[in-house]
């Protein structure tokens, strides 16, 4: 039997929807300027260039409905409302087709943000981490199993915050689908079960603040929730 200095952390998990069972979690994988609008809305053109990936740690994951403090050392805290890839087979340098067989469920997601430290970081050409990794950066809802609800490659996918809606867009305007995305990705990684998958945010990302509520919506998927509590 193994011994620690100290003990090992809890597994990150996620709810899977109609099931007790817990999906564990092994790394959170984002992906940057995946619709159009987005990219436009963020000052970059929305050409069909590859992919461009960052990472949250699996600890950052925080479920649905939860309340989450504001964040320290930023005044310009942002939502990103995404659809989350949940994978169920390894894959590595996969066709598409083979990745689309590898997407074990999908889930809504907030990508939250530190925008101010972002811009920051873009202008001197530094990693993002600081503006995307901290902690309770990545809000999920429940796992619905793609057995279940079928491949989700359109829908509305939209975002309100006090109930005025601001996201509004369509799976479909994805620049890289789904199958696209875990493809490309598993040629730079071994992926396996417990990876997921943000795939980027539509036009009309934007700041809140503690007190705000925020609802977000995928057709055919469901809903998620956040409250932002007082700053730490």
């Amino acid at each position: 039997m193994s011994n620690f200095v100290f003990p090992p952390v809890e597994i990150p998990s996620a709810a899977v929807r109609g099931t007790e069972a817990r999906y564990a979690v092994r790394r959170i994988f984002c992906v940057g300027r995946n619709y159009a609008d987005h990219a436009r809305e963020m000052g970059a053109d929305p050409t069909r260039e590859p992919p461009f990936y960052f990472t949250k740690p699996a600890t950052a994951l925080t479920p649905s409905g939860a309340t989450v403090p504001y964040p320290t050392e930023t005044r310009n805290y942002h939502y990103e409302m995404e659809l989350v890839l949940a994978l169920g087979a390894p894959v590595f340098k996969v066709t598409p087709e083979a990745a689309q067989a590898a997407i074990w469920g999908y889930a809504t997601g907030l990508d939250m943000t530190r925008r101010d430290l972002q811009a920051a970081a873009k202008a001197a050409g530094k990693p993002w981490d600081t503006a995307k990794g901290f902690d309770q950066s990545a809000i999920l809802g429940e796992i619905a199993r793609v057995a279940d609800i079928g491949r989700l490659d359109k829908g509305a996918i939209t975002l309100a915050v006090n109930g005025v809606e601001k996201q509004h867009g369509d799976l479909a305007d994805m620049i890289w689908n789904a199958a696209e995305i875990v493809a490309n990705l598993s040629h730079l990684y071994h992926l396996h079960p417990g990876d997921l998958i943000y795939t980027g945010t539509p036009a009309g990302v934007g700041a809140v603040l503690p007190g705000d509520e925020l609802v977000g919506r995928i057709e055919g998927l469901g809903e998620i929730r956040l409250i932002v509590g007082p700053a730490e």
